[in-house]
């Protein structure tokens, strides 16, 4: 029996400390267990630190879970809670992705100064943002589009297009409905032309390998479609060696025992395109994402990932 409360590791940021009180909420409704079982430690990370660089410079989306798998590691922490769009597809050895928690919206989010899609954008307008994917898919779709990093969290970045650094900006809205900030989207956008990153708005819960007595406690809020249409994801992620550097998107959908997927890879600059679209058995989601990330690496050639470096 736990004698001491549960740690649970997150990033300081608002929105992972939202992240993080869900998961303990959930498991304090799925054990029925008090608050005081759970204790959230908040970390600062590497990747929240610094905020003057993109990620693809400064050693990508490992930056926002180092400190937390030290501590996870060593047993300072029981647990951390993770969006898992931040996790690389290799973990360090001993840990692995416990559990996944009910994927919420995954689509994104336009905040623009009077314009609710991207294609209303006055001509030349500036988008912040500091992710590949959204950078290359605005390019894609918008070639007369300035694009500018946006680093930080929703509420630094909001606060840098109020200060006009920016014409629009684009967020998770996940991350705005968890806020409470919904309302601050100028409009959401169709994940059908502007895909997601792989495992937007899915939490997810990393802990030590051969860990039963957590491993049974995180079982209790595993949500199994989530967990599955993720491993197709990740899969799909690994078989391109997709980091931080890699203009990459894609979203697995489950209805009941099947599996639907669609994968897009990008230059930078949003002109050259690569798509693939997979369904199969929602069993085989890991085989289904990996041989679609296979098929879309050997379509495109070794040519067209040397503009990703």
């Amino acid at each position: 029996m736990q004698t001491k409360p549960y740690r649970i590791g997150t990033r300081a940021s608002p929105l992972a400390q939202a992240q993080a009180r869900e998961a303990r909420d959930r498991l304090m409704a799925a054990h029925d267990l008090p608050e005081e079982a759970f204790e959230i430690v908040v970390l600062s990370t590497r990747g929240d630190r610094v905020q003057d660089r993109p990620l693809s410079e400064i050693g990508g989306k490992g930056l926002f879970t180092l400190e937390l798998e030290e501590q996870l590691s060593d047993g300072r922490l029981d647990f951390a809670v993770h969006s898992s769009k931040d996790m690389p597809t290799v973990l360090p050895e001993g840990l692995h992705l416990s559990g996944f928690l009910p994927r919420a919206d995954m689509r994104d989010a336009l905040i623009a100064n009077g314009s609710t899609s991207i294609a209303e954008l006055a001509d030349g307008a500036t988008v912040g943002t500091a992710s590949l994917r959204r950078q290359a898919l605005v390019r894609r779709m918008r070639p007369d589009v300035t694009v500018v990093s946006f680093r930080g969290s929703v509420q630094t970045r909001l606060r840098k297009l109020q200060d006009g650094l920016a014409d629009a900006t684009l967020l998770a809205n996940a991350g705005l409905v968890r806020l409470d900030m919904e309302h601050v989207a100028s409009a959401v956008l169709d994940p059908s032309t502007f895909p997601p990153a792989l495992g937007q708005g899915a939490i997810c819960i990393e802990s030590r390998e051969n860990d039963a007595h957590t491993d049974a406690l995180v079982a209790g809020v595993d949500h199994h479609p989530t967990r599955t249409a993720l491993e197709c994801e990740r899969a799909f992620l690994a078989a391109l060696d997709g980091s931080c550097r890699t203009p990459i998107a894609g979203l697995a959908q489950i209805d009941g025992e099947s599996l639907s997927f669609f994968g897009i890879i990008l230059t930078p600059d949003g002109t050259t395109v690569h798509e693939i679209s997979r369904e199969g058995r929602a069993r085989e989601a890991d085989e289904l994402g990996r041989k679609a990330g296979e098929t879309l690496r050997l379509e495109a050639g070794t040519g067209f990932f040397e503009s990703w470096v």
